[in-house]
């Protein structure tokens, strides 16, 4: 009998202390504190970290503070970003790229855990708010692995700051079998000193908008397991955007629509008549001081719980003679809800001129907060700043670039308004050329040649049309590489600065259709562009691609890009699209033209006759006894010039004398008659 209690007793003991363990060693409750480290954490793995502010002390000599460093330039451009009570950075390129000055380390790991401090906005999701795969890009090139670290689920979009924990294969390369992250191989190419592309280690690929505090290369489980970690807290509730995306303030006219100008603290103002030149007398605003700000009545367009947009302004103002000089332009704007606030670049300002003209331009700002700077009792976009004289302004409107599922999504009610108003004069080029064949370097020339996209330049071309030309040197059949590359330098700015909003660029290029390329194909592929106040890359359509026909003769390829930044990719001092090829085609001549939107030259193309899809331009001149010469290029094949006497209604016939051809032109010379309106009917 006291056998079997004792034994009841020693079996009660052990399910006691089997649960006693098992309640001293449950996994720590998730979200974590973004104010230290997750306590999920395993300090006796192997860490390499880097944090913004410095703020992060490392748990055991395991963990190395000094090791990783967060780069910046080319493609991959991060700014400082002050948001959600922290310092971080905010990637406004397209890639993050991390630099581990020990990379070594992970020479023997077959799994990398990855863990970031990010903070909860729409750049963590796809572009319909969805879940999206991060990849993470290692080794070098020509071997490349991009492989997928995990997703974030749509609670994480809360404006707060997250620990979110990615898990990458370090896979191995086909070339010698060592792991992609922790050496170099004998092949490598390009910036390779920290074992990855471009001067980093891992990079995070597309990833535009992404704000980070903390990054942390660990073992496998050094910061527990993404399961654990990757718990997010609710967001703050609040209304819809509103149906709306536009304000504005007339002050010439006395009208207003939800929005004031502030009178108060530092941001005092003075109303003015009869201000500007002769036959252009209007009431204007300036600032006593440095700054000036506008109000937002009503929430009219939303609310700071809502999710920050980008933000447009624009602005008539007076180009006065005695502030030739001055800088004005927007300054401070709110980043979040609370106290976060970011700077508009001092170089976007506008510098006056001295024109003695009202001028009409505008600014945009990405990821507003419409909580505003000092607008205390409103909702406000950017506070604006005057340096060297207080600028005169006639009218401010302000819009908010609507995304995803709104109703207003994608539209621009200033598109009228331009950042640049020269691109409505002839202060820029809009042609530029290279012709090899010819040795015509005007305004174009060929970029950089080297890693993935080396270029050769030699003859080539059938048998009766040699021509000098250049294609791209590797093969595509190399490890790690699909495509192959050529880039060309933009000269003397001859398109105009790259400060310049997007441009909508026509490409002509002159290629030799090679029988021994089969069906190889190129087309112009990445570029740079400005979405909404941010410069990041961007893509033509797969589709846009041209493919060889083998017809052993020149000849010539169009396209055109609607939104392109000649900041260049891989390439400057300037530059359009790099191009991408999966062949070695060979180009001889290659032309740009930018077809303006407006002013003397809006919507003409230079390069029309180029394009097989458009009709052909139709040029005149007027000879000798006012004889009519009507000319266009004589590649056009299938149109017919048409006339008619008047245009209400038309009665259309075709012209009956026979074109001669004069060098590249089809031409028709007329008599003078009585008015008649021309055309060209396909």
């Amino acid at each position: 009998m006291v056998a079997s209690i004792m034994k009841r007793l020693f079996a009660s003991a052990i399910v006691t202390a089997f649960v006693s363990a098992n309640i001293s060693s449950a996994a720590p409750s998730a979200p974590f504190s973004p104010e230290d480290w997750p306590a999920s954490k395993n300090a006796q793995k192997k860490v390499h970290y880097v944090s913004t502010e410095g703020t992060f002390a490392p748990p055991s000599a395991n963990w190395s503070a000094d090791e990783l460093r967060i780069l910046s330039g080319g493609d991959q451009v991060t700014q400082p970003i002050t948001i959600g009570g922290h310092r971080g950075v905010k990637v406004t390129g397209n890639y993050l790229n991390i630099a581990d000055s020990s990379f070594q380390e992970w020479a023997d790991d077959g799994t990398i855990d990855i863990l970031m401090q990010v903070y909860g906005d729409a750049a963590l999701l796809n572009a319909a708010g969805q879940p999206r795969n991060f990849n993470f890009l290692t080794g070098t090139l020509p071997e490349l692995n991009a492989p997928a670290g995990g997703t974030i689920p749509v609670e994480a979009k809360n404006q707060q700051w997250n620990w979110v924990l990615f898990r990458i294969p370090n896979g191995t390369r086909p070339s010698d079998g060592t792991h992609y992250v922790g050496s170099i191989p004998g092949n490598a190419q390009g910036s390779t000193q920290f074992g990855g592309v471009n001067g980093g280690t891992i990079r995070v690929q597309a990833v535009p908008g992404l704000i980070v505090r903390v990054i942390a290369f660990g073992e496998q489980g050094a910061f527990g397991e993404p399961e654990q970690v990757n718990v997010f807290a609710a967001g703050q509730a609040c209304d819809p955007e509103p149906p709306t995306n536009l304000v504005f303030i007339d002050f010439n006219k006395n009208m207003t629509n939800h929005l004031v100008v502030l009178n108060n603290g530092d941001q005092m103002v003075t109303f003015q008549d009869n201000v500007g030149p002769a036959g252009d007398k209007r009431r204007a605003v300036r600032a006593n001081g440095s700054y000036m700000n506008f109000g937002i009545t009503d929430n009219y367009l939303g609310k700071p719980c809502n999710d920050p947009r980008a933000v447009k302004v624009c602005v008539d103002f007076y180009d006065d003679p005695a502030l030739t000089g001055a800088v004005f332009g927007p300054e401070a704007y709110a980043t979040d809800s609370t106290t976060g606030v970011g700077q508009y670049p001092a170089e976007r300002r506008h510098t006056l001129e001295g024109s003695g003209k009202w001028v009409r331009r505008s600014f945009t700002v990405g990821s507003v907060n419409l909580r505003g700077v000092n607008a205390t009792g409103f909702t406000a976009g950017p506070r604006w700043i005057f340096d060297k004289g207080s600028v005169f302004i006639s009218s401010v409107d302000i819009a908010v670039l609507r995304t995803g599922n709104h109703s207003l999504a994608g539209q621009d009610p200033l598109a009228g308004c331009v950042e640049d108003p020269k691109i409505c004069t002839d202060a820029y080029g809009s042609y530029a050329e290279l012709d090899l064949g010819k040795d015509i370097r005007n305004g174009l020339a060929p970029g950089n040649s080297g890693g993935d996209q080396e270029m050769i330049q030699s003859e080539a071309g059938p048998a009766n049309d040699r021509r000098m030309a250049i294609r791209p040197a590797r093969d595509d059949g190399s490890p790690g590489f699909g495509h192959i590359y050529m880039n060309f330098a933009i000269t003397d700015e001859a398109l105009g600065p790259s400060s310049q909003p997007n441009a909508r660029l026509a490409i002509c290029v002159t290629y030799y259709d090679d029988p021994a390329l089969g069906a190889a194909t190129f087309r112009p592929e990445v570029y740079q562009s400005d979405r909404a106040g941010q410069v990041t890359l961007a893509f033509t359509a797969a589709a846009s691609a041209v493919a060889l026909e083998g017809a052993d003769k020149w000849r010539d390829a169009y396209f055109e890009i609607p939104d392109m930044k000649f900041n260049g990719v891989n390439q400057g001092p300037q530059a359009a699209a790099r191009f991408v090829f999966t062949g070695k085609v060979f180009f001889s001549r290659l032309r740009y033209a930018v077809i303006r939107p407006c002013g003397p030259k809006a919507g003409i193309n230079l390069l029309a006759e180029c394009n097989p899809t458009a009709a052909p331009q139709l040029l005149f001149a007027f000879g000798a006894n006012k004889a009519l010469r009507l000319a266009w290029p004589s590649t056009a094949t299938g149109f017919v010039l048409q006339q008619t006497a008047s245009l209400g209604p038309a009665q259309w016939t075709a012209v009956s004398t026979t074109p001669v051809v004069e060098g590249s032109q089809n031409v028709v010379t007329l008599p003078a008659t009585a008015p008649r309106f021309y055309r060209l009917a396909k």
